[in-house]
Parts: structure tokens; C-alpha cells; sequence
């Protein structure tokens, strides 16, 4: 074989396993419908959930996050989300709303009922006074859906008289085909005992009340809900508590920190993926 020939076989073996590589991969991303993104924002919240060209946001993160959440909007040419949940009123989850209902479409805004004054509150206040959106203060639940998925936006039904503010967390739950996700705010122990006494689901996946603080209800929610994956927000600053973690690890959690990166979650109905 000369070289002019065994150059040409080389060059068809490199486009056949460059080929079966992309094929390889399509396969194995195409029917993740279901993605929940984790910006890295640090210990706040800011989670964007999409299904079939439907968006939601659960919290937005510090002020500071705001020109980040709209960069990535604008690569992935979304304008537009179906939901956007305050789940209380910390500056670490309502902090770049006002950024984004001033420049992003807002189908329906669902809020905590307990407000907390601060500057992030006052322009989240005039955003949507300038959109002439009237958000829905959650109480109990409120049955929606996303694509082809469907959620359960819980609400406390009292004003706590501790925590107030991380214990009016709303709490969201999810269901795509066979897979459940809950989100749990800042929830902390009253509002995790008050919820698991009116919940009876199981979860595939959490994300870990109150950036993974110790919380002694947390073992009653891993030990009832049968989790099998996790998210913790938390920073390099702020890091979640050893305790959290190890309780995490006695149920065989698989764990992730946003610390350590922004995080993605697929699923395909039956199979979650979990991608940092």
C-alpha cells in the first residue's frame, strides 16, 4: 500500500470514528426533554427548568447575577418564561428579578406571603408594577404544568413566628413521566415538618433546603422520600455543613455542589443525568 493509500484510510477511519462519536452522543442527549440548570451563583438560588421549549425560574439569585441569567437567556434564544417562582423575598433569591422582568417576558409570577423590605424587594416591587403583572401569592397548592410536565407549587398556609421569612419558602415539585424533582427554598425545620405531614410522594431528586445548612428535619425528609440525587447551593465562602453532608452520604446520595460549577439536570422520563 503506498502512502497516498494508506493516508486516504487513515483519513476514512478518522471520519468514521468522528462519526460514530456524534452519533453516539446524539443518542445519548436527544430524549433528555427535561433539563434543570444551576447557575453557579454561589450560596443563592437561581434555577432555570425546561421542557419542550417551556421555561421556568425558581429564585434568581444575588443582584449581581442578573447581566449572567440574561446572557444565557439571550445563547439560548429564550425569551420568554411560563413561570417565574419567588419562593421568599432573601436577597439571594428575589436579587435579579426586577432585572429580568424588566427585560425577559413573564408569563405568571407565583411569590412567598411573607415580604421582607430590602432595595432587591422595593425594585422587584416597581418591575412589576412597570409590567403590569400582578403576581399570585401561593397558599396551599396550585396545580400547573410546563410542556409536558407538571408542577406543584406549595405554599405555607400561616406566617411562621421563627425563620419567617426561609420558612415562607414555597416549595416546588415536579413530575416528568417517571421522574420527580422537589425544590425546597430555605425551608427549615417548621415548614419541612408541616410539609412531609401533607406529602406522601417520593422524589428522584432535591434540591437541599436552605444551601444545605444542618437542619435535624432533613433526615426525615431523605428517610421518606427515597432520594437518589441532590443539589446543595452553596459558595467557596459559605459552604454547606459537614453534618448535611454525611447525612446525605448515609442514604447514598449522589451530591452535587454548585460551588463547585453550574450544574445540569436531564431526564429522559425514566433516567436522570446529572452533568458538572
Amino acid at each position: 500500500m503506498s502512502s497516498r493509500e494508506r493516508m486516504i484510510v487513515l483519513i476514512v477511519l478518522g471520519v468514521v470514528i468522528v462519526g460514530l462519536i456524534l452519533l453516539y452522543s446524539l443518542k445519548n442527549t436527544t430524549n433528555y426533554n427535561f433539563k434543570v440548570y444551576f447557575f453557579n451563583a454561589g450560596k443563592a438560588d437561581a434555577i432555570l427548568i425546561e421542557n419542550n421549549n417551556h421555561y421556568m425560574m425558581i429564585d434568581t439569585g444575588e443582584e449581581e447575577l442578573a447581566s449572567e441569567i440574561l446572557s444565557y437567556f439571550k445563547e439560548n434564544i429564550i425569551t420568554k418564561l411560563d413561570y417565574l417562582i419567588i419562593t421568599h423575598f432573601d436577597k439571594d433569591h428575589v436579587g435579579s428579578a426586577s432585572s429580568i422582568i424588566n427585560e425577559i417576558e413573564i408569563g405568571e409570577i407565583y411569590q412567598s406571603n411573607y415580604p421582607k423590605e430590602s432595595t432587591v424587594y422595593t425594585a422587584y416591587l416597581e418591575a412589576i408594577e412597570s409590567k403590569n403583572i400582578t403576581p399570585i401569592t401561593v397558599s396551599g397548592d396550585i396545580n400547573l404544568s410546563l410542556g409536558d410536565s407538571s408542577l406543584t407549587i406549595n405554599g405555607p398556609t400561616e406566617v411562621y413566628t421563627s425563620n419567617e421569612s426561609n420558612n415562607s419558602s414555597l416549595i416546588v415539585s415536579l413530575t416528568y413521566q417517571n421522574n420527580k424533582f422537589l425544590f425546597m427554598g430555605d425551608s427549615q425545620n417548621a415548614r419541612i415538618k408541616d410539609f412531609l405531614n401533607t406529602n406522601n410522594e417520593e422524589y428522584d431528586f432535591l434540591k437541599v433546603p436552605y444551601h444545605g445548612n444542618y437542619l435535624k428535619r432533613l433526615d426525615t425528609l431523605l428517610k421518606t422520600k427515597n432520594i437518589k440525587y441532590a443539589v446543595i447551593t452553596s459558595s467557596l465562602e459559605e459552604k454547606e455543613a459537614d453534618e448535611t453532608l454525611e447525612m446525605l452520604n448515609n442514604y447514598n446520595i449522589k451530591t452535587y455542589l454548585t460551588r463547585n460549577g453550574s450544574i445540569t439536570v436531564l431526564s429522559d422520563g425514566d433516567n436522570i443525568v446529572i452533568r458538572q
